[in-house]
């Protein structure tokens, strides 16, 4: 095969990758790689293929060995940065990238997955200047960009955000993610610019449907600030049935998985591990459901520790109970420690470190065992005004069942009855803090909930708004404001779209 066939064949994968069919890409990458051992993007393209399905061990494997081919080549040592990134191996993952970064200190792509990483471990600062490196070297950059955008939208710093939204834009315009954020931290007038811009760009026909559903969302938002609460909906119901269609979400999935938490409860999990003396509070929950505000809250304390989503619990246990697997004593060890290895990254102060991934109400029986020292925070808020406030937002990570109506009560449902279960089993250990008492009586509320997480009094609680700690979720605007109550019966004006929510929904 000539060099011109061969270039032909690597655009057509490139094609497929585009499109994400990435067995297809692997299959075809595997026997190019056997033909031309020599061209070292077959490795990469291989790698990022291997690593979009998730078998970032596999792409480890195969990017180890042609490193002891090519050991200074800054591809391989990138990707492989990137694989250990995506397991969450992050001191190997900063390994690679800086080995990659010592041969090539402009390599744009390693400054910017370096940076993501420090952005990861709340290192803001480092993140903001490896993020300024990469524009120093090219300030058409989008990636870096939006990535600065996001930093400083956690951060609170709304105006750098506009500006390097603004700048994507400019970049890239159907990069509508950008539009999203910049909706999320707009306030719309019938004549604002970007809202008329968004209006031009939804009847574009070259937009994918990725890029619409983010558009809808923005517009979802713009227009609920101008009460057109019809177009409003129509574009939320718009952009989750494109995101359905994307995801392919099957509610039975989530059924069988919570019958195996239970199931595996008994079977497994019954011991308690007595090693660990970290005091960790988990607050958990349906997403939106006051979350955010809670850890914003409690990390004002003086002696806490503001974690932020930590998934690692359900990379953990996920697929193993979604197989209906047995876990050994010895696994869940391991599973401890990859935890509190994790953390310390984090913060390794005497500190109380808090964790508010919401799905983690999943795996309480698992927490309680591997971290008995741990208090659980459970925040609940009412049914209809959480499922509407996850059904009109668009959130990265694993949450599908949010885009459809029905599969969002069903899931509502097996939520409550799993709560019910873990309450049975650990009766007074749940604290449940009611997101409309806190709203409508929050001094009290919130002495509560330190007295409960066995903290001393500290009057920084009350002002928790001037925490500033990065909130990476949907809610960053929303836990930097004193308490406000015009979140609370938000949904009314979107009554009569949502009965197939309240046909769903266990009375």
């Amino acid at each position: 095969m000539d060099l011109k066939k061969l270039e032909n064949k690597i655009n057509i994968i490139k094609n497929k990758f585009k499109i994400e069919k990435f067995d297809e890409v692997i299959n075809d990458t595997k026997l190019l790689i056997k033909k031309f051992e020599d061209q070292q993007i077959l490795y990469n393209i291989l790698s990022l293929a291997y690593q979009k399905k998730g078998e970032n061990d596999k792409s480890i494997d195969l990017l180890t060995k042609a490193l002891k081919k090519s050991k200074n080549n800054i591809f391989f040592l990138n990707n492989l940065g990137l694989s250990h990134y995506n397991k969450k191996d992050l001191i190997e993952a900063e390994y690679f990238f800086k080995r990659a970064l010592e041969i090539n200190p402009k390599y744009i792509t390693a400054l910017n997955n370096l940076a993501n990483l420090k952005k990861d471990l709340d290192l803001v600062d480092e993140a903001k200047n490896l993020y300024n490196k990469a524009l120093e070297i090219n300030d058409n950059l989008l990636q870096p960009h939006y990535n600065l955008a996001s930093l400083y939208q956690a951060s609170g710093d709304f105006k750098k955000s506009v500006y390097h939204l603004k700048k994507v834009l400019k970049i890239n315009p159907k990069f509508t993610k950008a539009d999203r954020n910049l909706s999320m931290i707009t306030k719309y007038s019938v004549q604002t610019e970007h809202f008329l811009e968004m209006k031009s760009k939804i009847k574009k026909e070259e937009l994918n449907n990725f890029e619409k559903l983010e558009l809808h969302f923005a517009l979802g938002k713009a227009y609920d600030d101008i009460k057109d609460y019809k177009n409003s909906f129509s574009n939320i119901d718009s952009a989750n049935s494109l995101k359905k269609q994307i995801t392919k979400y099957n509610i039975k999935d989530d059924i069988q998985l919570f019958n195996n938490i239970k199931k595996k409860f008994y079977k497994n999990i019954q011991d308690k591990f007595n090693t660990n003396k970290k005091k960790i509070i988990f607050i958990l929950g349906m997403p939106r459901s006051g979350t955010s505000l809670a850890e914003q809250i409690i990390s004002s304390h003086k002696n806490v520790y503001g974690g932020g989503e930590i998934y690692l619990l359900t990379k953990l246990f996920f697929n193993k109970l979604k197989n209906n697997d047995d876990t050994s004593k010895n696994e869940l060890i391991d599973c401890q420690k990859e935890y509190l290895d994790h953390i310390s990254l984090l913060d390794n102060s005497q500190k109380v470190f808090t964790d508010k991934a919401p799905l983690n109400f999943r795996w309480i029986g698992y927490i309680m065992s591997l971290f008995p020292n741990s208090k659980i925070v459970q925040c609940k808020r009412d049914k209809i005004e959480n499922c509407w406030s996850i059904y009109k937002n668009n959130f990265d990570g694993n949450i599908d069942f949010s885009n459809n109506l029905e599969d969002l009560g069903s899931y509502y449902n097996l939520y409550e009855d799993l709560m019910l279960f873990w309450k049975k089993k650990f009766k007074d250990k749940i604290y449940e803090l009611r997101y409309e008492n806190l709203i409508n009586d929050p001094d009290s509320q919130i002495k509560l909930l330190i007295q409960y997480c066995d903290l001393e009094w500290d009057s920084n609680c009350l002002e928790f708004y001037k925490n500033k700690k990065t909130i990476k979720t949907v809610s960053f605007a929303q836990a930097r404001q004193p308490i406000y109550k015009s979140s609370i019966n938000a949904s009314e004006k979107y009554s009569t779209y949502l009965e197939k929510l309240r046909s769903t929904l266990k009375s």
